[in-house]
């Protein structure tokens, strides 16, 4: 019984700091709205090619261009439904008559940022038949053996296509530069290889869209504490959190080294606050919306005569 009640105590600690954090926000930023004038979502979360983010100094519970609030953030996401979907059918109906374009979403973050959960509230949206996920665990003997992007090239989307990767090749400049799994000099050879790798991606009709999930060290560990204190959520511990946040400062920095390296004008990064569960499900939803707008599919036109075929059915 004690364990319950502490458990609940800090449920609904960690519940008052959220909602500290909601009125220190205040949400006084404009939001960015869909109005003549509002600047798309990616304007404002993208990384600048060439510079270097100061993680240390962007807000991890923040919402730039955000509803304001929850309520209104959740209603948001809810309304994205309907365009996204009918988005993704265009891109999935174009590849039909031979238009190559896809779409691939990476998600990268440290753990409980909100991977699993984009996949359930954002993806969720869409039609999972026109989807393709993966989730990147540490690689096996074999994939060792080959060239760190072999496994990444196996499960690119196809033709008409979204393809989500759950992790992806940066853990290969991420985990492998904090505890040195390769000698510092390949690390940094890999930051090269990535960029002519989604060059040739984007050049092939791929659009990515890179989302860094920026969770802030309190709210990690108290994400932690609430699966620790509910049993039914012990399957998603890993003991192993625990010891990668003494090296926290180490991964901020692998981060912000591989999104100015790798923040491309064909691949650009873009670095979501993430303290903020629904503000997460909205960017990345908004920032979908946004690319696959930009690609505009359209439904092939058929190849047979509409009224020729009107006539036989009713015909017969």
């Amino acid at each position: 019984m004690a364990g319950k009640k502490n458990g609940k105590r800090k449920a609904a600690k960690s519940g008052k700091r959220q909602e500290k954090r909601e009125k220190a926000a205040g949400h006084g930023k404009r939001s960015r709205g869909d109005g003549p004038g509002a600047r798309p979502l990616r304007e404002l979360l993208r990384v600048t090619p060439g510079e270097r983010p100061d993680l240390g100094r962007l807000d991890p519970s923040s919402t730039p261009g955000g509803p304001a609030g929850k309520a209104a953030g959740v209603a948001a996401t809810a309304l994205l439904a309907q365009p996204l979907g009918s988005l993704q059918e265009r891109l999935y109906a174009a590849s039909t008559a031979g238009d190559r374009r896809r779409v691939l979403l990476v998600l990268q973050g440290m753990d409980t940022s909100g991977k699993g959960g984009t996949l359930k509230h954002v993806i969720g949206l869409l039609n999972p038949s026109g989807c393709r996920i993966k989730a990147f665990k540490a690689p096996t003997a074999e994939e060792l053996e080959r060239p760190f992007l072999w496994r990444i090239k196996q499960e690119l989307p196809r033709a008409g296509e979204i393809g989500i990767f759950d992790r992806s090749h940066y853990e290969d400049v991420l985990i492998a530069r904090v505890r040195e799994l390769v000698p510092r000099n390949r690390v940094r050879a890999r930051y090269a290889q990535i960029n002519r790798f989604e060059k040739a991606l984007a050049d092939d009709g791929v659009t990515l869209v890179k989302v860094f999930l920026h969770i802030g060290h309190e709210e990690q560990r108290d994400r932690l504490l609430e699966r620790l204190d509910n049993p039914d959520k012990h399957w998603k511990f890993n003991v192993g959190d625990i010891e990668e946040r003494t090296v926290w400062p180490a991964y901020q920095e692998a981060y912000e080294v591989a999104l100015e390296r790798c923040s491309t004008d064909e691949a650009p990064w873009y670095v979501v606050p993430a303290d903020r569960k629904w503000y997460r499900n909205w960017a990345i939803s908004t920032l979908l919306r946004e690319h696959l707008e930009d690609i505009d599919p359209q439904y092939p036109k058929g190849d047979f005569d509409v009224e020729e075929c009107r006539r036989r059915l009713l015909a017969g």
